[in-house]
C-alpha cells in the first residue's frame, strides 16, 4: 500500500469532499494520507476530517504564506493543540512549516523575520513533543537547514523537494527524509528527475500536495491522493526498477520520517 505524505484535503478545491476523495485514494491502494494545517482556523478541520477519513491522519502547522495574518498569540494556540492530540492516534507530527522566499510580499525585511521566528518556534514545539516537522522550503534551502541545524526537531519531511544534492545530504545527515511528487512526472524538470533518480530511494517519500503540483497527465487539473500508485511508477520508471520495490522502500521510509504512522498502519 501507498502512503500520501502531504496532502490538503480541506482545500477549498475538493469542495467539502475530502472524505469521498480519501476513500477513492484507498480504492487505488493509498493507505495513509497526511493531511497537514496551514493555520490556526483550521487546527480542528484537519483532525475532524483525519478522523472521519478511514485512511487519514494529521498534523498541525502555520504555513508560512499564512504567517502574514497570523498573529503571536497563535504559536501558543499551536503549543497547546499539539500537546492536547498526543494522545490522538490520528495525530503524527508538527506541519506544514517552514520558510517562503519566492512570493515578493514575503521577501520583505520584516515578513522574512516574521516567517523566521515563527518557523523557529514551531521546530521548538516539534523538539519539545519529540515530533517530526513536515516543512515548506521555497527558495530557503539554506535557511531552513541553518534553523534546523540550531533547534534540532527529531526528523522530518522536507515537501517538494528542489535543492541541490548536496543540500539533500545535508537534510539527511540531520535524520529528515525528502519528499517527491508530480513534479518529476514532468521531462522539463530536470534537477527533480536527477534527485529522483541519483538520491538514495531509502531517503525518498512520496506525496501528492493534493490539491496542487499535479502530475503531467492531469495537469493543470486539480490534484488527488489516488494520482499517488501512478507517482510512485513514475519513479520506478525514472530509476529502473521495479513498481513494488518503490512502494516498499516509500512504505518505510515514511515510518522512519513519522514514527506515529506505524500505529495507524503497521509497519
Amino acid at each position: 500500500m501507498w502512503i500520501d505524505t502531504h496532502c490538503h484535503l480541506d482545500a477549498r478545491e475538493f469542495d467539502g469532499g475530502g472524505v469521498a476523495v480519501a476513500r477513492v485514494a484507498q480504492a487505488a491502494g493509498v493507505s495513509m494520507i497526511v493531511v497537514v494545517a496551514v493555520e490556526r482556523g483550521n487546527f480542528d478541520t484537519v483532525a475532524s476530517l483525519a478522523h472521519a477519513a478511514p485512511n487519514a491522519c494529521y498534523a498541525l502547522g502555520i504555513h508560512p504564506i499564512c504567517v502574514p495574518q497570523a498573529r503571536d498569540e497563535d504559536l501558543a494556540v499551536l503549543r497547546g493543540a499539539v500537546e492536547a492530540a498526543l494522545d490522538d492516534p490520528r495525530f503524527v507530527g508538527v506541519g506544514e512549516i517552514g520558510l517562503d522566499f519566492f512570493i515578493p510580499m514575503l521577501c520583505e525585511p520584516a515578513m522574512r523575520d516574521k516567517q523566521e521566528r515563527f518557523f523557529r518556534e514551531q521546530l521548538r514545539i516539534a523538539r519539545d513533543f519529540g515530533l517530526p516537522v513536515l516543512t515548506h522550503v521555497r527558495r530557503s534551502q539554506d535557511q531552513v537547514l541553518k534553523h534546523l541545524r540550531q533547534i534540532r526537531p527529531p526528523g522530518g519531511i522536507a515537501h517538494a523537494f528542489n535543492g541541490s544534492f548536496q543540500q539533500a545530504h545535508n537534510y539527511i545527515d540531520l535524520g529528515f527524509h525528502l519528499g517527491f511528487g508530480g513534479a518529476m512526472t514532468f521531462t522539463r524538470a530536470l534537477q527533480i528527475r536527477r534527485l529522483a533518480t541519483g538520491l538514495p530511494l531509502e531517503a525518498i517519500v512520496l506525496e501528492t500536495d493534493s490539491p496542487d503540483i499535479a502530475p503531467a497527465w492531469i495537469h493543470p487539473g486539480r490534484n488527488s491522493p489516488d494520482q499517488l500508485p501512478r507517482i510512485g511508477a513514475a519513479l520506478a520508471a525514472l530509476r529502473g526498477v521495479s513498481e513494488d520495490e518503490v512502494r516498499l522502500a516509500a512504505h518505510r521510509a515514511s515510518l522512519a520520517a513519522i514514527p506515529r504512522l506505524s500505529r495507524l498502519i503497521g509497519a
